[in-house]
């Protein structure tokens, strides 16, 4: 099916606060809409996230459209997220406009006039893909209720009304206060921009809706917007936009079972696609830990080294921390060690920043556990990559000569010592190179999303258990694209189930389903949610 208008049918939703759900119902609507035929594509003009992804042609975006557009069944384009920051350090971001790093730029000097510079960037995005895509779903950030960030705008409701689209306030009711966080944040914007919030969603919740209904019906009265939806707290693996996840989580100490691995992944201060393991979590066998003090690592069955926004600040953060010393004395009793992108950088000999490219650091010692040397440059490489697996040692002799692929961002050049033999032979661009490389069982690649690889994740794990004496005790899971299909359609069964769908259908100027297999019910007061497991 296919709307009337020429330009896009569209929705927004917004929230009351950050870590609301935004981004997760966003891919809901995305893949609901996808499911029934249109054409759809993602929208969040500004994202804060060191989680970020390469498109195709080359450029840099937010994880989270990338999500989005992976739900709605579309390449991940640039235009999406046509603003990315990256924090960098305590008071700054590195700016990346349309997909290119414009350098590093302060808050303070960011949210005034420079801010203000990149809305003609987000305003040509948003109409282009307003023209070449049946409907958008746009996301805002944190609240449109920001009294202090509200007069440079350019992701709440200056969106909203650039594209009349109707807005879904969503609230995470988990948390509590969902009823007062509504109230004040309607009573905080501007009348124009709350006749565009058409619809209020509880997100997260848990218990008996029966018991939650006098309070629906006070919002309802209090504000006269409907309630259109409360939706479970649930357990679909969705990735998650940023770091808020993993620092969120309690550390936890050494695990023993004997029925899992134990993978410990460092979890720096300027940590940086952190997705790159949610291949690792998602099998059976393997418990992933994220660890920042040295009493909590243990002697876990692997150590990763994951990517960093700031790699010499997260370097001395190891040296300082007594976790780079520890890691090198287990890299010497031969504990495998795996580092990727600035976790590949930091276990060389040193890493340089003469022109300051990342931070104030010119350069720190590294680990010492692979023979090489990193300088950094201002410009960024930031590629999709495939090539083979060329190492024939420890787990690769299980998948040697097999395909590899992924995406690189970084900023710093590896020079290796003469005679190193390379990890892969990639190939980007029509331009092939070499890329990685291995000193005992220390391991550095550049290339993220490494464990999505499914045949060189299944021969890691296997090498993992046989140095245990073990044979492994499941057998190999579904492939990572086959486990993403199945919880994007489980995310949308579930939404689809929670809110008024046909209501916001309506708001959105779309013809009401009549397909009897795609359903939703009149009220919210009438779902029944006692099937429902668990969050995200």
């Amino acid at each position: 099916m296919s709307p009337e208008k020429q330009t896009a049918a569209r929705l927004m939703v917004q929230g009351t606060s950050s870590s609301v759900g935004k981004s997760v119902l966003a891919a809901a609507f995305c893949r609901i809409f996808y499911q029934e035929g249109y054409r759809v594509s993602p929208f969040k003009a500004q994202n804060m996230a060191l989680n970020s992804f390469v498109t195709a042609a080359g450029g840099e975006m937010g994880r989270a459209q990338v999500v989005q557009a992976q739900a709605a069944g579309v390449d991940p384009d640039v235009r999406m997220n046509p603003i990315l920051l990256k924090p960098s350090g305590p008071k700054g971001s590195q700016v990346v406009i349309m997909g290119v790093s414009q350098g590093n730029v302060t808050a303070l000097r960011y949210h005034g006039e420079y801010q203000r510079l990149t809305w003609p960037h987000a305003q040509k995005a948003l109409h282009e893909l307003l023209n070449d895509y049946e409907i958008v779903v746009i996301e805002g950030a944190g609240s449109p209720a920001e009294v202090n960030l509200k007069s440079n705008d350019i992701v709440n409701m200056r969106v909203a009304m650039e594209a009349k689209a109707p807005v879904l306030l969503v609230a995470d009711i988990d948390r509590g206060g969902a009823l007062a966080s509504v109230v004040g944040t309607l009573e905080l914007i501007e009348p124009e921009e709350r006749a565009l919030i058409k619809g209020i969603i509880f997100n997260k919740f848990r218990g008996e809706l029966a018991l939650l209904q006098p309070a629906l019906d006070f919002i309802e009265e209090r504000t006269g917007i409907p309630v259109v939806g409360v939706v479970p707290y649930f357990k679909i693996r969705i990735p998650d936009e940023d770091s808020v996840a993993i620092s969120e989580a309690a550390e936890k100490p050494a695990m023993s079972s004997a029925d899992q691995l134990d993978i410990a992944v460092i979890r720096l201060p300027y940590i940086s696609n952190f997705t790159d393991f949610d291949a690792l979590q998602d099998e059976p066998d393997v418990s992933v830990r994220y660890i920042t003090e040295l009493d909590n690592l243990g002697h876990p069955d692997l150590i990763i080294i994951p990517g960093s926004k700031n790699t010499l600040a997260d370097l001395r953060f190891l040296h300082e921390s007594g976790l780079g010393n520890q890691i090198f004395e287990f890299w010497k009793e031969d504990l495998p060690i795996i580092g990727i992108c600035g976790g590949y950088q930091m276990m060389g000999r040193l890493v340089k920043d003469p022109l300051h490219t990342e931070s104030d650091l010119e350069e720190v010692s590294g680990l010492r556990i692979l023979p090489m040397v990193t300088e950094f440059y201002p410009q960024k490489h930031t590629v999709q990559s495939k090539g083979t697996i060329q190492s024939t040692r420890s787990f690769f002799q299980g998948c040697t000569g097999e395909s590899v692929a992924g995406y690189e961002i970084h900023m710093g050049r590896s020079i290796l010592d003469e005679g190193q033999e390379p990890l892969f032979e990639l190939t980007s661009n029509g331009v092939s190179y070499p890329d990685g490389l291995q000193a005992g069982n220390g391991y550095g690649t550049y290339l993220h999303g490494i464990f999505d690889n499914d045949h060189l994740r299944t021969s890691l794990l296997n090498w993992l258990w046989q140095r245990k004496d073990r044979t492994r005790p499941c057998t190999a899971t579904q492939s990572q694209a086959a486990l993403r299909e199945s919880a994007f359609n489980e995310l949308a069964d579930l939404v689809r189930q929670s809110v008024d769908l046909e209501r916001i259908r309506r708001m959105m100027g779309l013809p009401q389903n009549d397909d009897p297999e795609i359903t939703t019910p009149a009220k919210v007061s009438v779902i029944d949610q006692s099937s429902s497991q668990g969050n995200s």
